[in-house]
Order: C-alpha cells, then structure tokens, then sequence
C-alpha cells in the first residue's frame, strides 16, 4: 500500500504539474492584440515561444527515462480492474479524437447558423488547430517509429526511422495524437477567450489544460503511450493552438476567415438575397 500511495503520488504530480505548467504559460504566450482591425507587426514566432519549446522539449528529456517506470505501474492490476479508472479513461479519451472535432465544428456551425460570431470563431479556429496538430502528429509519428508500451512495455527505447509510415499503428506511438488534440483545444479555448474576458483566463486555462492533462494521463492508462509521448503530444497540440489563433486574429484579411466567417451577402434585384465568398483573383 505504500508503495502504491507514493506511485499515486507521482501520478498526481506530473499530470498536475503538466496541467499547471502549461496553464501558466500560455497566457503568457498567448499575449495579442484586441484590436484584431490592424494586422499587427508581432511575428507570428517570438523569443517567448522559443523559451516555451525548450520548456516542452526538456520535460520529454526528463521523463524519458521514466517511460518503463509509468507504464508498468499504470499496468497493474490494481489501476487496470478499477472501473471509475477505466470509465474515466474511456470518456478522455472520446473528448481527445474524435470528441474535440464534433465541439469544434458544431461550435462554428450553430454560431453560423445563429449569427453569433464569437462562437463561430472560437469554433472555426478551434478546428483549424486541430488539425494543424493532427497534421504535425502524422507526420512526425511515421518518421520516429517508436514502439507503443503494449508492444513492449519493457521497451521504451524502440525507435525506427520511418516505421510509422509503413508499419501498424502499434509503432506509432510518438507522439502522442489525443494529447496533442487535447490540447490544441485547449490553448485555442484559452487564446480566443481571454480577448474577450481577460480576467477570466485564470479560470478558463487550468480547467481548460488540466481537462487536457487528463485526456493525455488517459493514454498513458490505456498502454498506448509512453510519458514523454504524451508531453510532446502537449507541446505539439498547444503551440498549433497559440499560432493558428495569433496569425487569425493578427491577419483578420486572411482568405480561410474571409471566406468561412465573413461570407459576401449581396440583395438581387428581385429581392432575394444570395451569399457566397469573396474570392480575390489577384
């Protein structure tokens, strides 16, 4: 028992602390101007956010060696015949993939449908970051080729260069896909918002990013991923979230906005009303 006690301990300090580290962070980071009239001078890529990566790439360093420790204990009976553990695990891992795509796009299409611009936004970026993540996951996870703990849970170190590609999903377990998603949400969530009640974002981010931490922590649970799989996953997943809402918001011209949130509305002659894109030839 307390051996367990100190392994829950464990647990609990890196989901926690990730959540945490994250949730202070990307405020930070995320630091852009309200007046989203004016495409701003900031680069989309600043020295903070280089400060953010190494942050990110140290935590994988650091648990890398951990890897074997936190899949074998995740794996013991005791945690793997836990029902709540296991409910638990189930629902984050449906909110990760495909979860956070159904949020994403109902969120823009009832805030087109209902004119409520905001949500509309908020969804469509959302989305976009997502699949900005998706994207650099795929990518990423075919060319490390890296073993998932199911394989071999006594072999965190399997790595093949572009194994992902040709192989079955059971080498292509870096990084980790649910969590980068989780947290693309997230920082996309906690990005849009704090533009429009900035003194919410204390609230917004750590149930946003802890939301995600768990969502992450579930993979990990279910023998799919290794520690420094899903904080890579992390890392991944926020800065898509930061970026795809800065260069949005800081390029309002930008042609997927132009044409997703600001459709051309023009009145016909015989009063009807027909609504389409702008399209510049140019």
């Amino acid at each position: 028992m307390a051996r367990l006690g100190g392994y829950v301990n464990k647990l609990l300090t890196l989901t926690t602390g990730l959540g945490l580290a994250v949730a202070t962070i990307a405020p930070v980071a995320q630091a852009q101007p309200t007046d989203t009239t004016h495409i701003s001078t900031e680069p989309l890529f600043t020295k903070r956010d280089a400060w953010i990566a190494l942050g990110f790439a140290a935590g994988t360093v650091a648990l890398y060696p951990a890897d074997r420790y936190f899949a074998r204990k995740l794996q013991t009976p005791h945690n793997q015949e836990n029902r709540f553990l296991q409910n638990t695990a189930t629902d984050f891992r449906f909110m990760g993939t495909p979860g956070s795509i159904y949020i994403g796009l109902g969120m823009y299409l009832v805030g087109r449908v209902g004119r409520i611009d905001r949500m509309a936004d908020l969804g469509l970026h959302g989305t976009e970051a997502l699949f900005l993540a998706s994207g650099t996951v795929y990518v990423l996870k075919g060319l490390v080729g890296r073993s998932r703990p199911e394989a071999d849970i006594n072999d965190p170190r399997s790595f093949v260069l572009g194994r992902g590609f040709k192989s079955t999903d059971e080498y292509r377990s870096f990084p980790s896909g649910h969590s980068a998603m989780g947290f693309a949400a997230a920082a996309a969530v906690t990005s849009e918002t704090s533009k429009w009640w900035p003194n919410a974002t204390w609230v917004i981010a750590p149930v946003m990013y802890g939301g995600a931490t768990m969502i992450a922590a579930s993979r990990m649970y279910n023998n799919k991923h290794w520690a420094s799989d899903v904080v890579m996953g992390a890392a991944i997943g926020t800065f898509s979230g930061l970026k795809v809402v800065r260069y949005s918001h800081s390029h309002p011209s930008n042609k997927i906005d132009k044409w997703l949130l600001h459709p051309h509305v023009e009145k016909k002659p015989d009063g009807s009303v027909a609504v389409g894109v702008q399209i510049e030839t140019h």
